[in-house]
């Protein structure tokens, strides 16, 4: 079997080494990959979309996964191209993955659908989006397109959501697009991950993020400063309650809207008073969570993600580890605003208990790493009781060092204690 994963990242690292590790030993290629990624994959010769897919063809790939959302909504959209070229493609077409490229088609979907959500209004520029707001405070705001998981700010008071407003409207950090204005939720987070093809699926690892840069969750929100994955993060009472009354109207939301969908399927959820709310879509895989839940699956994911991409559901395939997995990140000098490349990155040989996955590195040319973008590596261990699987995360994440280096060391730790 030859298997493509598209991206660069932590998470297509992490999914890569999974792949690889699959008992049917496939042959993985990777596209744009990066230096540590292409020591377990083989590089694909390409510059875009289309050059992409004339390789894959040309090289009989068996399987196209999907790792980064980009892809998924660029052009004609990568799942629909290898549908027209005949490669099955573990990832949805352009149109069902609006639900992530879209805030405003995913909240009229959940609205639509009757799942359960926020409250939310859109703005198309900076007054309309004040007189909206009101002087309602906390409020979240939302950037309706992609925005690398930066696009969305939690905003206490109206300094915060001014500041927001003006990225968003006047210096147009995330290009054109218009804003939801949304009640603030409260309560714990979750993250429910799904395998779904057509109109079957199965809800994976659960896991739980933490978004903003600094111990307490103050500071910026990022794309993800580290996770925490298990079985055990939600009770079955729990999983029920999200699986009726979000994962399965999900689904039978798709089917009914005629959105096609064969792949990962991310449920950001909020555990309100209420019952659980859903807070966003990702038609992937989330990045850092995936870095921490691919250490606890067991099985044949590669043969797992071929038949659902095939349309055939086989979860008898894979399963997961009951123990419990943790994920730090170390990000770079100035992340989120900016980031810095070109810092030597020591101790990586030292980290002998834990799993690392390369974010944002580059090799030298001495064979040496070097940060290389805003999160530079997730470092990832197990252990069979949450506390031993986060002193053993803290502990190994502290062996690695570079130029302003930025890590929490609440990682597990908050919301738990």
């Amino acid at each position: 079997m030859k298997i493509a994963v598209i991206g660069k990242g932590g998470r297509e690292h992490a999914l890569v080494e999974t792949l690889a590790n699959s008992p049917c030993k496939p042959e993985i290629y990777s596209f744009p990959g990066s230096d540590a990624i292409l020591r377990i994959a083989q590089p694909i010769d390409a510059h875009d979309l289309e050059s992409l897919i004339s390789w894959m063809k040309g090289n009989s790939i068996d399987l196209c996964v999907a790792g980064e959302e980009s892809y998924l909504v660029t052009g004609e959209g990568l799942a629909n191209l290898c549908s027209e070229a005949g490669i099955p493609c573990w990832g949805p077409v352009k149109e069902s993955a609006q639900l992530e490229a879209s805030k405003e088609f995913s909240k009229e979907f959940l609205i639509r659908h009757g799942i359960p959500t926020a409250k939310a209004q859109i703005a198309s520029d900076y007054d309309e989006a004040k007189a909206k707001i009101g002087g309602t405070y906390p409020t979240v705001l939302k950037f309706d397109g992609l925005a690398a998981g930066k696009g969305v700010a939690v905003c206490p008071d109206e300094t915060s959501a001014d500041e927001f407003l003006k990225e968003i409207f006047i210096d147009k950090r995330f290009g054109p697009g218009r804003l939801l204005i949304e009640e603030c939720l409260v309560g714990p987070e979750i993250s429910i991950f799904g395998a779904i093809v057509d109109d079957r699926y199965m809800i994976l690892c659960p896991a739980r993020d933490y978004k903003r840069l600094g111990d307490g969750d103050i500071g910026p929100n990022t794309g993800g400063m580290g996770a925490v994955a298990s079985r055990q993060l939600a009770d079955p009472a729990l999983l029920e309650t999200i699986e009726r009354t979000i994962v399965a109207p999900t689904v039978a939301g798709l089917r009914k809207d005629g959105l096609p969908y064969r792949g990962f399927l991310y449920f950001g959820l909020m555990l309100t008073q209420d019952g659980p709310k859903i807070i966003e879509y990702n038609c992937r895989f989330g990045d850092p969570e995936c870095e921490a839940v691919m250490p606890l699956l067991r099985g044949d994911l590669a043969s797992f993600c071929l038949a659902g991409a095939k349309g055939e559901f086989k979860p008898e395939l894979i399963s997961f580890d009951e123990g419990w997995s943790v994920c730090c990140i170390l990000a770079s000098k100035g992340y989120p605003a900016t980031s810095h490349s070109g810092d030597l990155i020591s101790g990586l040989s030292d980290v002998t208990e834990a799993r690392i996955y390369h974010c944002g590195t580059k090799l030298d040319a001495d064979g040496n790493y070097l940060t290389n973008g805003g999160r530079v590596l997730a470092i990832v261990a197990q252990g069979a009781t949450l506390d031993e699987a986060r002193k053993r995360a803290h502990t190994e994440t502290s062996k690695i060092t570079f130029d302003g280096a930025q890590r929490r060391t609440d990682i597990a730790y908050r919301c738990f204690e």
